[in-house]
């Protein structure tokens, strides 16, 4: 009797876990359906080429404009940014917790990265205001730091804990041996990081940078507040931008419904949807490709 109940027990759990996997996967295909929908609408009435390829993003002035392209060049130029900040810090970070720390410090350190995941992104974004802006505001003598080098900074910090936590596993994950044998052949510490470790963990340092750039791409509050909100192609890292995210962010609460520039923020939002189920993607691919190093 105690097996039969407990077999019912197990499939109704399997019942429960398998249909809040469902529930997830019918929820994101209907924002997805809903993107796309109302993507279509627009561009029913926009010619795509000129989403694509035009040089401007104005829906208010008489022409018109409804260009992606201005708002991709910003969100790519404040993601990549951030990437060349995050990337090598975040797994030097990750080599050093895992190879080198003592075990206090570790005890130490590893929570409080985890804890930069925490932060709310309008705090982040307020700390580029107040401080991150003004300081390269000072440093290249503008008026004020408000561009896409703060996001950067901002965003770096933003990824970082995604980047240390998914890279210190994947190091963690390779196999003691190869680090012995390194060792045995006469090489040192440094050597057998560098020419051992991290190439072997290299799936899971590529899945790590892809889960940060996602987590970058999607951030909101932190570019909005933080990056001047220019919606012009930007030129460097020293011009005011904005993402498709803080467009979406400023435009949807004061647009009419169902006019263009309406289904318009739908359709960037619909690019940027894709981008990063892509990233995410790709993410899983060295995740998985990692397990597979792992088994």
């Amino acid at each position: 009797m105690d097996v039969k109940k407990r077999e019912n027990t197990d499939w109704l759990l399997k019942q429960l876990f398998k249909g809040t996997g469902m529930v997830t996967i019918v929820l994101l295909g209907g924002i997805f359906m809903m993107l796309i929908y109302n993507s279509i609408a627009f561009f029913a009435e926009v010619n795509p080429i000129d989403f694509f390829t035009g040089y401007q993003w104005d829906p208010g002035s008489v022409d018109r404009n409804y260009s992606i392209l201005p708002l991709l060049a910003s969100t790519g130029l404040v993601a990549a940014g951030s990437m060349l900040i995050a990337v090598p810090l975040g797994i030097f970070t990750a080599a050093f917790l895992s190879e080198f720390a003592p075990g206090k410090l570790q005890a130490v350190l590893k929570p409080v990265i985890e804890m930069l995941a925490a932060i709310p992104s309008v705090a982040i974004g307020f700390l580029g205001i107040v401080l991150v802006g003004p300081g390269i505001a000072k440093l290249f003598g503008m008026q004020n730091g408000l561009n896409a080098l703060n996001g950067s900074v901002l965003l770096a910090v933003m990824a970082l804990p995604t980047i240390i936590t998914i890279s210190e596993d994947a190091i963690n994950a390779v196999p003691k041996t190869y680090r012995e044998a390194s060792l045995a052949l006469g090489a040192n510490k440094w050597a057998t990081l560098s020419q051992v470790t991290l190439p072997a963990a290299l799936p899971g340092l590529i899945a790590a940078v892809m889960l940060g750039l996602g987590r970058a791409l999607g951030e909101t509050m932190t570019v909005l507040m933080a990056t001047g909100n220019a919606s012009a192609m930007p030129g460097g890292f020293l011009d005011s931008i904005r993402t498709i995210t803080a467009t979406i962010a400023i435009e949807m609460g004061e647009v009419p419904y169902q006019t263009t520039h309406y289904f318009a923020l739908f359709a960037i939002a619909a690019v940027l949807f894709l981008i990063t189920l892509a990233i995410n993607f790709l993410g899983e691919y060295f995740a998985n490709s990692l397990r597979k190093f792992q088994a």
